[in-house]
């Protein structure tokens, strides 16, 4: 697979481009020495790096990828912080946020690539996603209150999103870890594949997704994030607002002209 553009945030984040993935970003956490354990430093650069990709209007989808082979991201940096104080904590914590929260709002598509173990902070990266795509070797889990904390990356309001509210509280009060199979099987990943294809079919699935209308990708993402938890009437305005936006685009007239003229579209991407 051809890179043809790489930019690094900080030590440990690598912002790829592919050749044959036009218009997909990918994402890399690369801090394989602590197996992605998200660090201060860390998390300012995923933070910057969201940043940056989210004002990138050729970005049509994005994919979250480990560069270590044993492990998405086992979560916070409990080294790092064993040394903090109180006051440490305190002024750490809208870095910390502002990783997860960038992850997030991504206004493209997301698509986290999942092999060996995303825990604690690391599988709430993967929740902050809009499709997981893991491989057979997948350990996932909220393990944060045998710790003495609780899951403060989005979890507690992800998790459940996904899985409903008792799911997600057995989960997360029982700290357990879940392997691939079962993950799959509860609906914490959305696809499974066999180990070592996380990352080729999900860049695969993100040039599928990018193929399409870039104006109506992060329209289509901005009704179904919106309409989260709306009463249907709601919702549903919502989901109007969103059709407005892309209705009279650029985008939607050349996909118009381009199924009556049975061609591909090339997206003008306003």
């Amino acid at each position: 697979m051809t890179v043809t553009s790489e930019q690094r945030y900080g030590e440990f984040v690598v912002v790829r481009r592919h050749e044959r993935q036009g218009h997909v970003a990918e994402l890399v956490l690369d801090r394989p020495k602590a197996m992605n354990a998200v660090s201060t430093d860390m998390a300012r650069s995923i933070a910057a790096a969201c940043d940056a990709l989210g004002a990138d209007r050729d970005v049509r989808a994005t994919v979250l990828t480990s560069s270590h082979e044993r492990a998405f991201c086992v979560g916070a940096d409990l080294k790092e912080r064993n040394s903090f104080t109180d006051a440490d904590l305190v002024r750490q914590r809208p870095t910390a946020r502002a990783a997860y929260t960038g992850v997030l709002e991504l206004p493209m598509p997301v698509i986290a690539a999942v092999h060996g173990f995303a825990l604690g902070g690391g599988f709430e990266l993967a929740l902050a996603c809009d499709v997981i795509v893991a491989d057979a070797t997948a350990v996932v889990g909220l393990p944060e209150v045998s710790v003495g904390v609780i899951p403060g990356g989005g979890g507690t309001q992800l998790l459940p999103r996904r899985v409903g509210a008792a799911r997600a509280a057995e989960l997360v009060f029982s700290a357990r870890r879940v392997e691939a199979a079962e993950a799959r099987e509860l609906g914490l990943v959305d696809e499974l594949v066999e180990a070592g294809r996380d990352r080729e079919e999900a860049l695969a699935l993100g040039g599928r997704i990018a193929a399409n209308s870039p104006v109506g990708l992060r329209a289509a993402k901005k009704a179904l994030r919106l309409g989260q938890g709306l009463d249907l009437r709601s919702g549903l305005e919502v989901e109007d607002a969103a059709w407005r936006s892309v209705a009279f685009s650029g985008d939607r007239a050349e996909g118009v002209a381009a199924f009556n003229e049975k061609r591909r579209p090339d997206w003008p991407g306003a």
